[in-house]
């Protein structure tokens, strides 16, 4: 699958601070410690929507772990999944009467169009889940070989009991994972599976459902085997970062780790699990079902400076849970604005310690409100005709494209 153009990324002088992120698995803040090349699996959409706010604070969050490794000198291998056959995007075609390869490609573009804008860096492997199902089959049947599956009515289901440390990452009782496996995608009440938690691996075609011919028979892969399979398919394991939003972390993350692990004495899938923090709107979090979405789209359309998107993006810590107010947008309107004018100064104040403040910040899981706020500093001095080093100005302009996104 083709991804998006990667916007260019300026040298800046020495070298970034290790990095050390927030691992939802462990409950602490870790050096991430990758060798000469980290490795990073960030899930990728549903491609029955355009992109919201939420999902660009997640695709922004992942791209500074991008950013601030190769600043600190490691090579990155990244890779991103599309979803790009589901239930929820069958449901959508089948309710506008539209094919549903049309609306996935369709809207997989508004998603790249969007990244682009927003100066995500892309994806090494950008691995649509129709193209990886030889992949995914290869890895199902390595299942099935452990005896790590089993058949309801024709359709496989992984036994997590396969998996001894299954839980491990989510870090939740049984109680509380059952009611969000109903709730994300899962059939605990379906009769005949072995254990309620158990997921689908590969369902048989039903009804007009599309349907691939293989040596599983004639059906669809599930979601969980999906990002398993691509992820060691691609990078390995165990990979350095696995990320998504925090509604992924059970089942999703959970799933694909104990597929990964299952009949492996190799543990962990993943060094660090990092999660980013739901964005609501209105009072909820944006949900499709709510209909409280403010989609990137729209914003770019009434004419928000992409720049001055990502700024507001920025301004909230990834981990955190917050919500969206137009008025985010007109501050970072007018922050894009002073640093656009300080950035073209003849001079400013010495900016050295201000990117040494930055990558330290950046490298303190993510802290990129603080990193903001640290040119914001050199911005108003700047404004106050403070400081007469000439190399300065483009010194941050840099700084902020290169560490931040922020043309």
């Amino acid at each position: 699958m083709q991804s998006w153009p990667a916007p260019g990324l300026a040298p800046l002088p020495g070298t970034g601070d290790p990095l050390c992120l927030y691992d939802s698995a462990t409950a602490t803040i870790k050096p991430t410690a990758p060798g000469d090349t980290a490795t990073m699996y960030v899930c990728g959409i549903t491609p029955y929507d355009a992109t919201h706010v939420g999902h660009a604070a997640t695709y922004v969050a992942f791209d500074l772990i991008n950013r601030v490794w190769r600043d600190g000198g490691h090579n990155v291998k990244f890779a991103q999944n599309v979803t790009d056959v589901d239930d929820p995007l069958l449901e959508r075609a089948w309710a506008r009467g539209e094919d549903w390869r049309a609306l996935a490609e369709r809207e997989t573009e508004l998603f790249r169009g969007d990244m682009t804008a927003l100066q995500v860096l892309p994806p090494d492997y950008y691995i649509g889940a129709v193209e990886a199902i030889p992949a995914i089959v290869e890895s199902i049947q390595e299942l099935q070989a452990q005896g790590a599956t089993y058949e309801v009515d024709g359709d496989i289901y992984y036994r997590i009991s396969a998996s001894p440390r299954f839980g491990e990452v989510s870090r939740l009782a049984r109680a509380q994972m059952l009611p969000l496996f109903a709730e994300r995608g899962g059939d605990p009440n379906r009769q005949g599976k072995s254990d309620p938690l158990d997921p689908v691996l590969w369902q048989q075609q039903s009804g007009d459902d599309p349907a691939w011919e293989t040596e599983l028979g004639h059906g669809r892969p599930g979601w969980h085997v999906e990002c398993a399979a691509i992820a060691t398919e691609y990078l390995g394991m165990p990979i350095d970062v696995q990320g998504g939003g925090s509604d992924l972390m059970f089942p999703h993350h959970e799933m694909s780790a104990a597929m990964s692990q299952s009949g492996l004495a190799q543990w962990p899938f993943a060094r660090t699990y990092v999660h980013a923090g739901m964005v609501g709107y209105a009072g909820s979090k944006m949900s499709k079902s709510l209909g409280n979405l403010v989609f990137i789209k729209d914003l770019r359309a009434a004419g928000a400076d992409p720049a001055a998107i990502r700024l507001a993006l920025l301004d909230q810590h990834y981990r955190l849970d917050w919500e969206w107010r137009p008025e985010l947008l007109a501050r970072a309107e007018e922050r894009l604005g002073r640093w656009r004018a300080a950035f073209a100064a003849d001079q400013g104040p010495e900016a050295a310690n201000v990117l040494v403040r930055v990558r330290q910040v950046l490298a303190d899981d993510l802290g990129a409100p603080k990193a903001l706020a640290a040119i914001d500093r050199w911005v108003q001095d700047t404004n106050n005709s403070l400081g007469s080093d000439p190399e300065a100005p483009a010194l941050l302009r840099t700084a902020a494209a290169t560490l931040l996104g922020v043309s």
